[in-house]
């Protein structure tokens, strides 16, 4: 009987050890990001993470005056916002040059809060399905 009370108990607290990591990726758009600060920035596509709670993207900028390139880390909406804004899976590919405007982090760390992504070969426009308030 103990033991079918341990096996329970380790059950249990794995799934809130699950629970909490879960709630800890999810984050408000204000605690991380700052719309005051807003940043335009054109690159390459080094990574797409079409994935919940919210899609990543990643383009390596380079910087013109010193020629040193930046992964920046692109945060956009749940890929369910983002087909509801006309995206698929495959909008986005790895090599792609886009131009991105958004909000930066308040940690200035290159990562940022995507408002809408041009795709440089079709100059389409695309909404990022942002969690930013309007």
């Amino acid at each position: 009987m103990k033991s079918r009370s341990a096996t329970i108990a380790v059950c249990l607290a794995l799934l809130l050890l699950i629970a909490a990591r879960a709630a800890l990726a999810h984050h408000s758009f204000a605690a991380e990001f700052d719309a005051a600060k807003t940043f335009k920035l054109t690159g390459v596509v080094t990574k797409v993470e079409w994935q919940n709670p919210h899609t990543f993207f990643y383009i390596d900028v380079t910087d013109t005056a010193t020629t040193k390139v930046t992964n920046w880390a692109l945060e956009m909406g749940s890929p369910n916002g983002l087909m509801n804004q006309g995206w698929t899976r495959n909008t986005l590919k790895v090599g792609d040059v886009v131009t991105v405007d958004g909000s930066l982090a308040r940690s200035g760390k290159p990562l940022g809060n995507a408002r809408s992504v041009i795709l440089a070969s079709t100059g389409q426009r695309l909404f990022a399905a942002s969690s930013a308030a309007p």
